[in-house]
């Protein structure tokens, strides 16, 4: 069956796009979706601990956003902003820039008053197919500490307020740096939420997936099919794939935290589900009709109408479940997107 982007779409008031985090993590709302009957339950996100089993996997995505999004001039005075991607190599980023026509191959943008504070500088080396821009960077001195004193955290454009405590729009569990966007399913873990969950038998395996233009892509043709995911790159150690395959080998559920984490684990897994250790990139794209092979139940935010993950959610619970869930919580004044309340679906 083929799919229009607007089979996806949902009415969604303005007011309910969350802007703030809630002051507790886990007290964020949970809308609990049974993917085989359509059922749902509500209560908070510390209650996720009622649905968890003895034996149960939760796979969490420990990459971590790094202030990726650069404010600068070129040498006519024209602004241009960076929203760095991805690290190619060495010094050389992809990036998305705003406004586009003003960072043309051959362009220099420069970064900090030159005069006491760090310096950064960026040369445009050529434009890709997508738009992206790959630039090389120029500094005297380490380029994180120069990135960290320059550059602000990428919110999302649909949170227009100011972010007071950085360390909301990370995970208690970041510890990998390259993303830029948080695995916002992970936001309502707190470390106690987290130790509560082991204590009941319930096993942590760890990945990393660096969430880079998907995020900010919207789905433009109106056959879905037409739509290329870009590429981000994930790892999978060793020790970590032994946990899930573990998990799976003694009839427990493997969960994944975050559809960053389902889509890394779909991506490499075995037709039975087994997780390899892994170092590479996924561009791949799920939505109905897709057979799940490595996560049985998963913990996501709301998405945005029209969007690929409101389609890999419907390709787990099924499209009208999806649909019928999201009005309700519509209907319930729930809190949507990045700083927003969150959905288990198992």
């Amino acid at each position: 069956m083929s799919y229009s982007k607007s089979d996806f779409y949902y009415d969604l008031p303005k007011r309910l796009i969350a802007q703030t985090p809630t002051a507790d993590r886990s007290a964020s709302r949970l809308l609990v979706l049974d993917k085989d009957t359509g059922r749902t339950e509500h209560g908070h996100f510390r209650d996720v601990l009622n649905y968890l089993r003895k034996g149960d996997c939760l796979v969490l995505n420990e990459t971590k956003v790094i202030p990726a999004r650069l404010l600068g001039r070129k040498q006519s005075g024209a602004a241009v902003e960076l929203l760095l991607l991805k690290n190619i190599g060495g010094d050389v980023w992809e990036a998305l820039a705003k406004p586009g026509r003003k960072a043309r191959p051959g362009d220099v943008i420069r970064f900090g008053s030159g005069s006491g504070s760090a310096e950064l500088a960026a040369e445009v080396l050529e434009v890709t197919g997508g738009g992206e821009r790959i630039v090389r960077f120029e500094y005297d001195g380490v380029f994180q500490e120069i990135l960290y004193a320059l550059g602000e955290t990428p919110l999302p454009p649909y949170i227009t307020e100011k972010l007071g405590d950085k360390t909301r729009y990370q995970t208690v569990y970041a510890k990998n740096e390259g993303s830029a966007a948080a695995p916002t399913a992970g936001l309502h873990f707190t470390q106690e939420l987290l130790a509560a969950a082991e204590a009941m038998g319930v096993s942590i395996a760890r990945l990393t997936l660096h969430i880079g233009l998907g995020t900010f892509r919207p789905v433009k043709a109106d056959n879905i099919l037409d739509h290329h995911m870009h590429a981000e790159d994930f790892f999978i150690e060793q020790a970590q794939a032994d946990i899930i395959n573990s998990t799976r080998a003694s009839g427990g559920r493997v969960i994944s935290v975050g559809t960053t984490v389902c889509r890394a684990l779909e991506s490499c897994a075995s037709p039975d589900g087994f997780i390899p250790a892994v170092s590479g990139s996924t561009d791949i794209f799920i939505y109905p009709g897709y057979r799940f092979k490595a996560i049985d139940a998963l913990i996501t935010n709301f998405h945005l109408p029209e969007s690929t993950l409101v389609m890999l959610v419907s390709a787990l619970a099924g499209r009208e479940a999806v649909l019928s869930a999201y009005r309700e919580a519509v209907a319930m004044d729930y809190r949507f997107f990045s700083f927003g309340d969150a959905m288990l679906i198992q």
